[in-house]
């Protein structure tokens, strides 16, 4: 499965943009899916997750309330909505896939990776 991750921009603070993560070569539909983001100088960190069914979805502390992440399995894509964003959401933003049912918020458990898309807050 490639996964291709799209919609990253430069918005400024308090602002909104959606990333999209579409699934070729393969269906994600019975898998967790998540998102992961790493600004510059630091290690890649967790955001968002989905189980299969979309029932579960944690997220990080810093983005709960703000950031809202979906799944269109008809589409296999998976969606993160970002709302009041902030200077320190900064990051390349990354979707990944684990061959399992259950959201995870490790990075370690994901099995496959998209290439990244950048999102840039301007203060």
């Amino acid at each position: 499965v490639q996964l291709q991750a799209s919609g990253g921009g430069l918005v400024q603070a308090g602002g909104s943009l959606r990333l999209s993560c579409s699934a070729s070569g393969g269906t994600v539909r019975a898998y967790a899916m998540g998102w992961f983001r790493q600004a510059p100088g630091k290690e890649r960190e967790f955001v968002a997750a989905i189980s299969w069914s979309g029932g579960s979805t944690p997220y990080a502390d810093s983005v709960k309330g703000r950031f809202t992440i979906s799944r269109d399995n008809a589409r296999n894509t998976v969606y993160l909505q970002m709302n009041s964003l902030k200077p320190e959401d900064t990051a390349v933003y990354y979707c990944a896939g684990k061959y399992s049912v259950s959201a995870g918020t490790i990075r370690s458990q994901y099995d496959y990776w998209g290439q990244g898309t950048l999102v840039t807050v301007s203060s």
